[in-house]
């Protein structure tokens, strides 16, 4: 229980068996969310084909979820300043227990898609609130604990997510993925409210900028629209991609100038302005770009070309998300220039990226795991330092709109880049199977000899020409797959730089962290 009112009028710190119950909950809340942003990833092959789609159509139930949470995420301090901080995440995690429920029981991938947007959309509250929650009921000399079990959890689901989502698609329906929130979601509202439901903060009548919130919901819905049907029909070339792209870019600039102008606008731009949050923001987007698309582009490959269930797929990556973990506790005590532990950072990724650049069709499992640990280890270090940049000279009452405005964009950067990648690695295969194939006719020794072994052992001329067609198929993902590697290691490599053209930030008693 609570004691008496701490000074100036606040709830004095929980103790006891209501201080733990709180904190799982609470902890708790922030685990569902962060797991759905990961526990689709190696599903994807089987919900697609569930639901009669192609895998690439279904990458939406991933970046449909991650634009509409990006994009709900600046309405946080809104929220939590017109109905309360708790209120604002109870409610929040009773909507996305329902928005769940629906995703469990989508009948087609529009309705699948639909649901995930709401999901996302509701979720926006769940993260911020569960760290304002927590730190409030830790006394001030154990806030840092508070952090410590709110980062736990945010680098617990991504090593659950992958294998527990493979799991339950190689074992029951794909639509338990969802499901499993419904009892947890319950739960979690229940207990927040009933032990947190007399700490509500003061609540007081707020503007809301109406027309800045529709405006950033038509282009980044616009342009990621674009993004995910390019693709499919030949982008420009077609008339409703054109459309989309010029609502995308007249969106965004009609956006920036009412933001801009507006006395309370729902994205504060002018953060911009700080050469700190400026560059801090670019290299974390970038870098988390990069970390989210090749998060997706793994397992995909990884089950349809190397022929892995899902639930191999996620045991790969969950390597990932476990040295993270173990990571964490040390990382978070070395007392180094934020620089350099973001070049660290920088530097693990790109390394992890550059070993599986060296994949080969006949990788073992820890070969292909190996890569995962090392990117875990820069997980650790990657989001403090570069969040520590961003908010470096910012005062107190302006670091959750400027913290907003970050994950914004970050979120919204890895929604993109998902399905950049997925387009860019589906162009290469095309050109490398040309290349593969203009040995492939009946004049190739090569090929001649490969058929003829393949006739040996009783498949008859045209199962032996579609065996080896296969086979140039899985080549040349593997190379599309191994240049997308590569090119993602020098990218993490060039983002460096902007690290070191940004100031030293000054000692601070804030303390950031980030899912």
């Amino acid at each position: 229980m609570s004691g008496p009112a701490a000074p100036g009028g606040q709830p004095a710190p929980l103790t006891g068996v209501a201080l733990g119950i709180a904190s799982i909950a609470l902890a708790l809340g922030t685990f569902m969310q962060v797991l759905d942003g990961t526990i689709a990833n190696v599903s994807l092959p089987t919900i697609s084909g569930n639901l009669g789609v192609s895998t690439d159509s279904g990458t939406w139930v991933i970046t449909s979820f991650a634009v509409a949470n990006g994009v709900t995420v600046p309405l946080t301090g809104w929220l939590m300043g017109r109905f309360g901080v708790v209120r604002t995440f109870t409610v929040s995690v009773l909507a996305f227990t329902v928005a769940s429920l629906l995703c469990g029981i989508a009948w087609s991938l529009p309705s699948l898609i639909f649901f995930r947007i709401l999901q996302g959309g509701v979720s926006g509250p769940m993260i911020p609130g569960s760290q304002a929650l927590l730190i409030s009921i830790f006394p001030p000399h154990k806030r840092g604990t508070a952090l410590a079990i709110w980062s736990m959890t945010t680098l617990t689901a991504p090593v659950l997510g992958p294998v527990l989502g493979g799991y339950i698609s190689d074992n029951y329906f794909w639509g338990w993925i969802f499901l499993i929130n419904v009892p947890f979601g319950i739960i979690t509202a229940g207990l927040t409210w009933r032990f947190l439901h007399n700490r509500e903060t003061p609540t007081r009548k707020l503007p809301i900028d109406t027309v800045g919130l529709m405006l950033l919901a038509f282009w980044v819905f616009s342009l990621q629209t674009m993004l995910d049907l390019g693709k499919d029909r030949d982008w420009f070339n077609n008339p409703l991609i054109v459309v989309l792209t010029i609502c995308a870019i007249v969106g965004c600039i009609a956006w920036v100038i009412w933001e801009v102008t507006d006395k309370h606008p729902v994205v504060n731009l002018s953060f911009f302005r700080r050469r700190n949050f400026l560059l801090g923001t670019v290299a974390l987007c970038l870098g988390y770009a990069l970390f989210f698309a090749n998060n997706l582009l793994l397992p995909l490959w990884l089950q349809q070309y190397l022929g892995y269930n899902a639930t191999w797929a996620g045991l790969v990556a969950a390597p990932s998300g476990a040295m993270a973990v173990l990571a964490t506790p040390f990382v978070s005590k070395l007392k180094l220039d934020t620089r350099w532990l973001a070049t660290a950072a920088f530097l693990c990724m790109a390394g992890s990226f550059w070993m599986r650049s060296n994949y080969t069709p006949d990788s073992s499992f820890f070969v292909l795991a190996a890569p995962l640990a090392l990117q875990g280890l820069g997980l650790s270090i990657f989001f403090v330092p570069l969040l520590t940049i961003s908010l470096d000279g910012l005062a107190p009452e302006e670091v959750p709109s400027a913290s907003g405005l970050s994950n914004f964009v970050r979120i919204t950067a890895g929604s993109f880049a998902a399905s950049i990648i997925t387009t860019y690695w589906d162009r290469r295969e095309a050109l490398h199977q040309v290349r593969l194939t203009e040995v492939g006719t009946d004049l190739s020794p090569i090929y001649r000899d490969a058929t003829a072994q393949l006739q040996a052992y009783g498949f008859s001329p045209l199962q032996a020409a579609g065996a080896v067609y296969r086979q140039v198929i899985n080549q040349a993902y593997l190379l599309s797959s191994l240049e997308l590697f590569w090119i993602s290691s020098a990218m993490m490599v060039a983002v460096i730089p902007l690290v070191w053209l940004c100031h030293k930030p000054a000692p601070s008693e804030h303390v950031v962290a980030a899912d």
